[in-house]
């Protein structure tokens, strides 16, 4: 079992920054690659980053630029750096643990409760 528990959600206006934490627990961190999803009301959960236990990265099109993944191994967290933020970026935010990085959440083994990101304008 991995146990995942975020933190640093909040509200922000549009073009700010917010930076989500993800401190992991239980098995061996570095066995998973670790992903961030985010869920939007009446929208399916959809991948925004995700990043191998080598360091290797990817991101969903609509982040590109502005997002940033990062992990560390020491420390067993995982976290994400969201810079100029937009209305659209509104959603739960999820982290995850998975076989390398996943895109698809059915792919996902295990998740965190999520943290609300709220971006006004």
């Amino acid at each position: 079992q991995v146990q995942l528990v975020e933190s640093g959600g909040g509200l922000v206006q549009a073009g700010g920054s917010l930076r989500l934490s993800c401190a992991a627990s239980g098995r061996t961190f570095t066995n998973y690659g670790m992903d961030w999803f985010r869920q939007a009301p009446g929208k399916e959960r959809e991948f925004v980053a995700g990043i191998s236990w080598s360091g290797l990265k990817n991101y969903a099109d609509s982040v590109k630029g502005r997002f940033t993944i990062s992990r560390d191994n020491a420390k067993n967290m995982v976290y994400l750096q969201m810079n100029s933020l937009k209305l659209e970026d509104t959603a739960v935010y999820y982290c995850a643990a998975g076989p390398g990085i996943v895109v698809a959440p059915r792919h996902v083994a295990y998740w965190g409760q999520g943290t609300q990101v709220t971006v006004s304008s």
